[in-house]
């Protein structure tokens, strides 16, 4: 994927498994639970086919959990469970580990209190970070307020959670990007993009090209269908996704969950635009593939909601946030 010259200043050299411009890794595991000891043995799976075999010493590493809400329920968003395992993992192997989101609603800490994860990683030493400081760039026609610790990080590490969403058909990978626009200016961003899903698919699938050095481990043992990505009903999948890129991830469980790709405006973009990794033939399976996740009766929206906010919901969600932020 190709960088933006702006923010190479703020990046350490850091080798990562390169990216085939035709193929790319999807790595799938059958996981129907989330012991510790299956995560361990999961990540210790996926970890060479990322480039991740290697120490880390010296070297910050950011995960980006899905914390979409403080208002949401758990399985709203990644399951911590997965969250301290990679934060384990790296620790193990001599990284910085920062843990960072920007909510919809409240703080990344008010997030994880309510999940109440935060007596762990206090335990494990891992930072929570939230992104307040911000890198002004333009992206897709805009200019955005991207996080700081995502461009200046020797590596992000992507955790989506897997989820039906009501605007955009699925949410994964690259949607798990968005998190990296400062606070209130992504319902501001619904406001001035969200004229169609063509337009604001095209800033969305714009933001993970900001980041130099990442991967994706994607969070779909549990997920959320029917509808979200706040409130749907739960559903076992029994997987874990991962990948060096998120746009190949997305394709491989769009997949896996028989979904239809040009329902999806994000994937539908995507084969428009001929992005190489939203083809399912360039996707290299070195684990399991699709096809054994099929029959799991995963289902999307039939029909999409506005991107747009409709002005009252714009002022509410407004007021939402800064209630939240006062009880930081």
């Amino acid at each position: 994927m190709p960088v933006n010259p702006r923010i190479r200043q703020f990046r350490r050299p850091f080798p990562v498994a390169a990216m085939s411009e035709s193929s790319s890794p999807a790595v799938f595991l059958q996981h129907t639970d989330y012991q510790k000891e299956h995560l361990e043995l999961a990540i210790a799976r996926f970890a060479p086919h990322l480039g991740l075999d290697r120490s880390f010493h010296g070297r910050t590493v950011l995960l980006k959990p899905n914390l979409i809400s403080a208002l949401a329920s758990p399985l709203a968003c990644t399951d911590t469970r997965i969250l301290l395992a990679m934060a384990r993992w790296f620790l193990d192997h001599g990284a910085t580990v920062l843990v960072g989101d920007s909510p919809a609603f409240g703080s990344a800490a008010l997030v994880l209190r309510r999940l109440g994860v935060m007596p762990e990683l206090k335990k494990l030493a891992a930072r929570v970070v939230e992104f307040s400081a911000s890198q002004p760039l333009d992206v897709a026609g805009s200019r955005l307020s991207v996080a700081r610790q995502a461009l200046e990080c020797d590596l992000l590490v992507n955790l989506p959670k897997i989820k039906a969403h009501g605007q955009m058909y699925y949410t994964g990978a690259v949607k798990n990007f968005f998190g990296l626009v400062i606070g209130m200016k992504k319902s501001r961003l619904h406001m001035t993009h969200g004229k169609n899903h063509h337009e604001f698919s095209t800033l969305l699938s714009h933001l993970p090209r900001l980041v130099a050095r990442q991967i994706t481990v994607a969070d779909a043992v549990d997920v959320m269908h029917v509808s979200g990505p706040v409130r749907g009903a739960r559903l076992t999948v029994g997987c874990l996704a991962a990948g060096l890129d998120p746009f190949a991830v997305d394709t491989a469980l769009i997949a896996a969950l028989e979904l239809a790709p040009e329902r999806c405006p994000l994937q539908s973009l995507a084969l428009a635009t001929n992005q190489a990794s939203s083809f399912p033939e360039n996707i290299l399976y070195p684990c399991e593939s699709p096809e054994n996740f099929y029959g799991s009766g995963f289902i999307a929206p039939s029909a999409l909601a506005p991107v747009r906010f409709h002005s009252l919901r714009f002022v509410v969600s407004t007021a939402k946030r800064l209630a939240l932020a006062l009880r930081r």
